[in-house]
């Protein structure tokens, strides 16, 4: 009697071991078809081959996202951080970014680019000082709950600035880079 009791009442009840077996949840990550997460970016997406955006691709996005923002920053840049991108406004149903993209201030989705710190639109690759070491490029990108709303040419501040409080989540993917 006491096995029966039990048993009925664990009716509808999840186990310890059932939950360990579910699946985790699905993680807000972002890729490049060019180079693995800490691996060096190939020579074309730098200064010293075509200076190509590389391809990037996202899954997991949270929900309620609207609108995306990219980054890509350099913090091993003898004066500090330096800007290599700035991208905002993409839309909320992108999923990916093709190699080589415009160096417009408006795409084609109706994306803007802002200025990095070469005083240009759009993605300016790895080009470390020659004999400075490996530097680390970090493309950071944040799902949003709104547009920035800003004009193409915006820099990465006037970016973080816009996109404070409306950030649902952060994917990052970091790739390196050395010059000899």
């Amino acid at each position: 009697m006491a096995a029966l009791l039990a048993l009925a009442g664990s009716c509808g009840q999840t186990s310890r071991a059932q939950l360990d077996q579910e699946a985790p949840p699905v993680r807000f990550a972002l890729h490049s078809a060019a180079f693995a997460d800490g691996e060096r970016i190939p020579q074309h997406h730098t200064c010293e081959g075509e200076d190509l955006s590389p391809p990037l691709r996202w899954s997991g996005v949270p929900s309620g996202t609207r609108s995306f923002a990219l980054v890509c920053e350099d913090p091993d840049a003898p004066g500090g951080l330096w800007v290599h991108w700035v991208l905002f406004d993409l839309p909320a149903d992108s999923r990916e970014l093709a190699a080589g993209l415009p160096k417009t201030g408006v795409l084609a989705s109706g994306a803007r680019q802002g200025l990095n710190d070469f005083g240009r639109l759009g993605y300016d690759g790895p080009c470390p000082p020659r004999g400075h070491g490996p530097h680390r490029y970090v493309f950071r990108l944040f799902a949003l709950e709104a547009p920035a709303g800003l004009r193409g040419g915006a820099t990465r501040k006037e970016l973080l600035a816009a996109i404070e409080g409306h950030v649902l989540g952060e994917a990052r993917l970091t790739g390196t880079y050395e010059r000899k």
